[in-house]
């Protein structure tokens, strides 16, 4: 049994909350394109005269490039480490989204988009990841969670933006895009900063540099207590990951829980909600002006539930909130659809819209991506956090290229009662099937689910 890392030891936290918050500025650029095609899409559809399908296409090619991203991270990050991996996402992330600014055609700017979805898919993969390889066990919930906070605030931050350029004129949508360049400079520089991850290095022979790193992290008893495990978990490990090793019998039970996780976290629908705001308070009757107001609101809770899920994911636990999140989720749709399908108050749908948000950013959104860079084993976790996050990717996909060409049919009411199903299914499937675990490391973990 692994004991060492539960004794009390001593931590250098201002140093690991420091490169967590610097590696997790890829969740900023993530949080950024989430939000910018809200604010933009009033304006691409005058500009590319869209309909639903090609709306939902426009919206969901981040999502076919982020697939692209993930996988050339996993490349990158078990051949090169983490932190290469994160420079690249940064500079793809930089020239795409100024390049998306310049866009004449619409062939161009989704070309443009699902470059800059290469750059998010490989943030998206490769920060949480960093962080919870750098992070002792008793903090690794919240350090993870910091990635969801930048999330948060590239949401809110572009929000605001996109509020305040909208009288712009027509163009404004290309500002909107081209401010994206900005942080993913200071990305790309401080990055620069970042020690590479002490179990990439041991897992590729780079002892001394690992020992240097976790040092800078912790007691010597950390130290030595961290190298040991990870030694021990390392056992048998090849120095290039298969895909197929992913599948195999042992592990396949987290690889599913991961897979399954990742896809309910998109088809629980909230989603479509940060990205077609526009759409749904229109639907209601709302100015654009309105609608661009409503999304600052969605940013305000979103970053204020964050903080409450940062506060409580390493107290509480992640289970307990993933359950709670599902199961309000599926209450507030009912809901929402209701309010929307007989055109009642759009105060009254905003208020069910922040409850919405307040219930995802609480739960699903910072836990999620917790639990798929924590329940992987060491041997595996880029490839097994690879097919993890393409799952997630996909799903994101389809959900927002669906939503457009189900409120034709539906009314825009009607997929929330779909998404309102799906939360309940995944309440249930979290109830049965995923474990506690707040606390260990994860090697600890990695022991658990060999044993089981």
């Amino acid at each position: 049994m692994i004991t060492d890392l539960k004794k009390e030891v001593k931590f250098n936290s201002s140093y690991i909350i420091g490169i967590s918050f610097i590696s997790a500025l890829g969740g900023y650029l993530f949080g950024f394109d989430f939000a910018v095609i809200s604010g933009a899409l009033p304006f691409l559809r005058k500009e590319f005269a869209l309909d639903p399908l090609w709306e939902g296409f426009l919206t969901g090619s981040l999502a076919l490039g982020c697939i692209v991203g993930c996988i050339i991270a996993g490349s990158i990050a078990e051949k090169f480490g983490r932190k290469p991996g994160l420079m690249l996402a940064a500079f793809i992330f930089a020239v795409s989204s100024l390049a998306i600014s310049f866009s004449t055609w619409l062939a161009y700017f989704i070309t443009m988009r699902f470059a800059a979805g290469i750059g998010v898919g490989m943030a998206s993969m490769l920060c949480p990841m960093y962080i919870a390889e750098i992070s002792p066990a008793k903090v690794r919930g919240r350090n993870v969670a910091i990635n969801q906070l930048t999330v948060v605030l590239g949401i809110l931050i572009t929000n605001l933006c996109n509020y305040f350029l909208a009288d712009a004129g027509d163009n404004a949508w290309r500002w909107m895009f081209g401010l994206g360049t900005i942080p993913a400079l200071v990305f790309m520089l401080g990055v620069l900063f970042l020690p590479e991850s002490p179990r990439w290095l041991m897992k590729v022979g780079r002892h001394e540099d690992a020992e240097k790193v976790l040092y800078k992290i912790g007691s010597e008893e950390f130290v030595t207590s961290t190298q040991e495990a990870i030694q021990k978990s390392l056992k048998g490990a090849t120095s290039k990951e298969s895909y197929r090793a992913v599948f195999e019998k042992a592990v396949r039970p987290a690889v599913l829980i991961g897979i399954t996780l990742a896809v309910f976290q998109q088809f629980c629908g909230i989603n479509v909600v940060f990205n077609y705001t526009s759409t749904i308070f229109a639907s209601v009757g709302s100015s654009l002006n309105q609608q661009l107001f409503e999304t600052v609101s969605i940013g305000i809770v979103n970053l204020v539930f964050t903080l409450l899920a940062m506060w409580q994911v390493d107290k509480l636990g992640r289970k307990p909130l993933m359950l709670i999140g599902s199961l309000g989720l599926s209450i507030f749709y009912i809901v929402l659809a209701y309010l929307l399908q007989n055109h009642l108050s759009a105060k009254l749908v905003s208020v069910f819209v922040l409850l919405a948000i307040s219930t995802y950013a609480l739960s699903l959104a910072p836990i999620t991506w917790v639990l798929i860079a924590e329940i992987f084993p060491n041997k595996i976790r880029s490839a097994a956090s690879t097919v993890a996050i393409v799952s997630l990717w996909g799903a994101y996909f389809i959900l927002v290229f669906t939503f457009p060409i189900l409120a034709k049919v539906l009314g825009t009411y009607g997929p929330f009662y779909m998404y309102a199903a799906v939360c309940f299914l995944g309440f249930v499937f979290v109830l049965k099937k995923v474990k506690e675990t707040k606390g260990q490391t994860l090697e600890e973990l990695e022991e658990n689910l060999i044993r089981h």
